[in-house]
């Protein structure tokens, strides 16, 4: 009668270890479950991030998402002592090319350009659409000096690639007090005055939409 019942909880062991781990392995099913679900939430969330702030033309921030992390980096380099150079661009002749071309034309102008902009500059370097036909890029810890070298290098590669295209550019360094609008204006404004050197006579001094001009 002792070996029966010892056969009889032996047996009750057994089957209470496998509904354990019967259990366990579902536990673990429901885990992975939960796990993947949650990657594909932020990847999902990430991809819908990325679709909001990117530019589906260029490739670049879109102009309300952008600027706010340009300031963020002005910000920063307020707060560090650090420095913060800002290229303004602006791409050469394109409403010719829309008008004359069609607007594929000027859109694939636009790639061109965006693309140029992101293979010369460094990977964490910020890169704005700033409107229509221009572009804002904000580089931390680069001097005026090195940011000039480095776009005018841009717009020569630029007209390389299509030598009926090109680009101009102004750049500012941030000082101490600035806000974004006001190293906006003086990139602007650097700008303005190397499409006076290019043209003499050319233009005048235009307003940032939402921003008072400073010339």
């Amino acid at each position: 009668m002792r070996a029966e019942r010892d056969r009889a909880r032996a047996a009750a062991d057994r089957v209470k270890a496998a509904n354990d781990r019967a259990r366990a392995a579902v536990d673990r099913e429901s885990a992975a479950r939960e796990r993947a679900e949650a990657v594909r939430n932020r990847t999902e969330s990430a991809a819908d991030l990325k679709r909001a702030t990117t530019d589906e033309l260029t490739g670049a921030r879109t102009r309300m998402f952008g600027l706010e992390e340009v300031s963020r980096e002005l910000e920063r380099a307020h707060r560090t002592g650090g420095t913060l150079v800002l290229a303004f661009v602006d791409v050469d002749g394109l409403k010719q090319v829309n008008d004359g071309q069609g607007h594929l034309a000027g859109d694939a102008l636009l790639q061109l350009v965006g693309e140029t902009l992101r293979a010369n500059v460094r990977p964490y370097d910020l890169i704005v659409r700033y409107g229509g036909d221009e572009f804002v890029c904000a580089m931390s810890n680069l001097s005026t000096g090195e940011a000039r070298t480095r776009f005018e290098k841009i717009a020569a590669v630029l007209t390389v690639v299509s030598p009926e295209h090109s680009a101009t550019f102004g750049i500012a360094e941030a000082d101490r007090d600035d806000t974004l609008q006001e190293l906006l204006a003086r990139a602007d404004a650097d700008l303005l005055e190397a499409r006076r050197a290019q043209i003499p006579g050319s233009g005048k001094p235009r307003t940032l939409p939402g921003f008072p001009s400073t010339r």
